[in-house]
């Protein structure tokens, strides 16, 4: 084959790839559209929603990885959604976030730290109720997303999307974060948060109750300790 030949050719060979990534594109980005009006039509529909979780806490600098487990609520009323997460592995502790506070509790210490997210509020909601209950407007509101695809979680049809936030990166240095969502019920059955530091923090979700009227009584209480401490 000549140097004109060659040429040609992979001129050709160049055009053919622009048409089929142009071909293909709008089919992603309908895709995604797709995801995020039923997100949008799952959300109005939130009220509630109950999941066991297991997370893997993985620390580069250390190569360690720290197992947690628990179970995690969420509740949504009067347009303010609240979560609480009941750890009880590798030791029991507490935390609850509503009205723009979020409690920390330690059993072992009978200690409660408060922190206050102020102007925060909204990005604070993003990543503690990410995935549970959001609607997809809010979703592309905050984060820009990728549609990875759909893919088979526990059973459930999900699809994978991978969520970048400018904001996320100056403020908890989160270079990404990629969420497994079943957007029938705007809740997520898998969560991997990737940190600018090379640390990552993986959360599954099982055993998950939808808008169930029995949520447990009180969890979203905020706990007695005899030291309160103010971060």
């Amino acid at each position: 084959m000549n140097k004109k030949a060659g040429s040609n050719l992979k001129y050709r060979l160049f055009c053919l790839f622009l048409l089929a990534a142009c071909a293909s594109s709008p089919g992603w980005a309908a895709d995604l559209d797709k995801v995020l009006a039923q997100m949008d039509t799952a959300s109005a529909k939130f009220q509630n929603a109950e999941a066991d979780f297991s997370t893997d806490n993985y620390t580069k600098v250390v190569d360690d990885h720290e197992q947690q487990s628990g179970t995690t609520y969420f509740d949504r009323s009067g347009g303010q959604t609240q979560m609480a997460a009941l750890i009880v592995q590798p030791a029991k502790k507490t935390v609850v976030y509503k009205d723009g506070m979020l409690y920390y509790y330690d059993p072992a210490l009978d200690q409660l730290n408060v922190f206050s997210v102020g102007k925060n509020k909204a990005q604070a909601d993003s990543f503690l109720t990410l995935g549970f209950g959001g609607s997809g407007k809010d979703l592309k509101a905050s984060w820009q997303i990728d549609d990875l695809g759909s893919e088979t979680v526990d059973g459930v049809a999900t699809e994978k999307l991978d969520l970048k936030s400018p904001q996320a990166k100056d403020s908890a240095k989160i270079d990404h974060v990629t969420i497994w969502v079943d957007p029938t019920r705007a809740v997520s059955l898998k969560q991997e948060f990737f940190y600018i530091s090379g640390d990552t923090r993986t959360t599954t979700f099982t055993h998950i109750k939808y808008n169930d009227k029995k949520l447990p009584k009180n969890v979203f209480d905020v706990p007695k300790a005899k030291s309160v401490v103010q971060k």
